[in-house]
């Protein structure tokens, strides 16, 4: 009997299946349509069931004109940041598919688009879920239905590529960079720990992309974010945040829409200042919040513009641009090639200051006399306590004012019996606000903050950790930090900074993030440097960020400094160099130089 052969052919892709997050719109989309022409098994997911369901029509097209044996699923309803639904997503992938061969990490929101001082934690929090721990548990989650030969693909974001003296930062969007940052780091991990398995982890960076996402969200938000520090004749900041969350979204629809929702955003004003809302009250108002939204979206059209300007032909990319580089990146033989590696897919000109240094400037014995210093950590290692203490000490024998030592950890309260301290929780917004109001209470003011985030088990696989212990880890060395940082920075800055940033001006202090440390020991393998830099990678365009956001925006000179102990060579970190680096950075050593991340074992003596 003569064997049947099949009519369909045979495309790149035949036989492979492909999961990509965030598939219903946009790059994900994009991708998906790539992936169905070559002829894969094409998995949808996300939060939305209406854009996915347009997705799949679109999909089914693809494969049925493409003469494709592909198949596809579709999972609506699925939050990457969701342990158990991403577990089960995956489980019936396995089940009807036979697993997957390509992930594709593309879920992403654009975050709070705003200064850090005054973002939603909430946002914060829900930005690194989808971003960084989505991008995580996707992948780890993943790894029981992978084949050998598989990959994972992370889209990640240009403005955390890294230069040997530089970071890009990205102001209005703390948490985005953040994530991204630790995402090219994990990328990088993923890749050493899954060489037994056969499995390729790759990133890369696209540059600005023409969607929807940028258009209307991320440019009139950094508009609107801008005109509400700047100001706008007649009305106030929370005026003008009034106007960016009833009126900016309006931006693009019908003018009547627009002019209604201009008239609701000018009653909702005048009632909130007491006035009548008279038709000549709100007439008025009116034509001052039409001006607003006009001046917001003729800010939005310049950043667009300046932007273009930096990319050598002045176009952006186009999702399906996008979708060729992932889909070459899945070559086997081109995974194999750049395994590990973060690929630039951007062509902008970015230029930025330096400001990576080696070490700190100043006195053995640092000069902070008459300083409030606060010193907080969320470790309970007795290296960190040590540390701790040899900071306040110091502190004290440099005349500060007062030194108050803040623990995450009731047990560790022994430890600093000696000075004046509290146990608080870290992890809670309320706590951290209102002991950083008693502290200012209690000493009049507040200069700096130092805080430390402790280490954790380079030793460990990250694709191992249990979701609870992943997300410690992310508590430790991101949202704590960054809620450490934020309300830190609002306890040095004048009453009402907030509501009114132009106040911010008059702003001085320091914050000092002592992040967790390089690999120790006399051989040093490149898995080990690898995990240990996925937190750093958060930490260091969260600062970059953080300093534009104070210095070029609000216009204050408060700063915050990153420390990194530990060197290349792999040696014990020198402790009483730590020690004396916080707080002459603190003294003000630094405050006119550029550079604000120390590598601070990495200096000659």
């Amino acid at each position: 009997m003569e064997k049947q052969v099949s009519s369909k052919p045979r495309l790149k892709f035949t036989d492979k299946t492909v999961v990509i997050t965030g598939s219903g719109t946009g790059i994900g989309q994009a991708i998906a349509r790539k992936f169905a022409e070559n002829g894969a098994n094409i998995i949808i997911m996300g939060r939305r069931k209406e854009p996915l369901d347009q997705t799949a029509g679109i999909l089914e097209e693809i494969i049925a004109s493409s003469g494709s044996s592909g198949k596809l699923g579709v999972f609506p309803g699925v939050d990457v940041a969701d342990e158990a639904g991403i577990n089960s997503m995956f489980e019936s992938i396995r089940k009807q598919f036979g697993g997957a061969d390509i992930i594709v990490n593309n879920a992403g929101v654009s975050g709070p688009v705003r200064t850090f001082t005054n973002a939603s934690v909430k946002e914060f929090r829900d930005t690194i879920a989808i971003h960084l721990t989505g991008t995580y548990w996707t992948s780890v989650s993943a790894l029981g239905a992978m084949k050998r030969g598989s990959k994972i693909i992370t889209i990640a974001t240009f403005f955390t590529e890294e230069n040997r003296y530089e970071q890009r930062p990205y102001r209005f969007r703390t948490p985005y960079t953040a994530a991204q940052g630790a995402k090219n780091r994990l990328a990088e991990a993923l890749a050493w720990e899954l060489v037994e398995r056969d499995i390729r982890s790759v990133a890369t960076n696209p540059g600005p992309v023409h969607s929807d996402r940028i258009y209307k969200t991320v440019y009139p938000k950094a508009a609107a974010e801008f005109l509400r520090i700047g100001g706008y004749p007649g009305l106030s900041s929370p005026e003008i945040e009034k106007v960016t969350s009833g009126a900016l979204p309006l931006l693009g629809e019908p003018a009547d829409v627009v002019a209604k929702g201009v008239s609701q955003v000018a009653t909702e004003i005048s009632i909130s200042r007491g006035q009548m809302s008279t038709e000549e009250n709100v007439k008025k108002l009116s034509e001052t919040v039409a001006g607003a939204l006009a001046k917001m979206q003729e800010i939005a059209e310049k950043i667009q513009s300046n932007t273009s300007k930096m990319i050598v032909d002045g176009e952006f990319l186009k999702q399906e641009e996008v979708a060729d580089m992932v889909m070459n990146l899945s070559d086997d033989n081109i995974s194999r090639l750049i395994n590990g590696r973060v690929i630039p897919n951007d062509r902008v000109f970015y230029p930025v200051k330096p400001i990576v240094g080696t070490g700190v400037d100043g006195l053995a014995q640092p000069d902070v006399k008459g300083k409030v210093i606060v010193i907080t950590t969320s470790s309970s290692a007795k290296k960190d306590t040590e540390r701790v203490k040899g900071i306040a000490k110091l502190a004290h024998e440099g005349g500060a004012k007062d030194v108050i030592v803040l623990a995450h950890n009731q047990q560790d309260m022994s430890e600093y019996s000696e000075f004046h301290n509290h146990t608080i929780d870290m992890l809670d917004e309320q706590s951290v606000n209102r002991i950083f109001s008693a502290a200012k209470k209690r000493s009049s003011r507040i200069d700096s903050v130092i805080h430390l985030t402790g280490d954790y088990d380079y030793t460990t696989p990250l694709s191992s950790l249990s979701r609870k212990q992943w997300d410690a880890l992310v508590d430790k060395f991101i949202y704590i930090p960054g809620l450490i940082t934020k309300e830190g920075v609002n306890a040095m800055a004048p009453e009402g900074s907030i509501q009114e940033p132009a106040k911010f001006r008059d702003s001085t202090g320091a914050i000092v993030l002592v992040g967790p440390d390089a690999p120790v020991g006399k051989k040093i393998s490149g898995l080990l440097r690898a995990r240990a830099d996925v937190f750093r990678g958060a930490l260091r365009p969260y600062t970059t960020t953080v300093n534009q956001e104070l210095s070029d925006v609000l216009g204050s000179s408060i700063r915050l400094y990153l420390v990194l102990a530990g060197n290349s060579e792999g040696l014990e970190p020198d402790n009483s160099r730590l020690c004396s680096a916080a707080l002459n950075l603190v003294s003000g050593t630094a405050l006119k130089r550029n550079e604000a991340i120390f590598y601070i074992d990495e200096a000659r003596k």
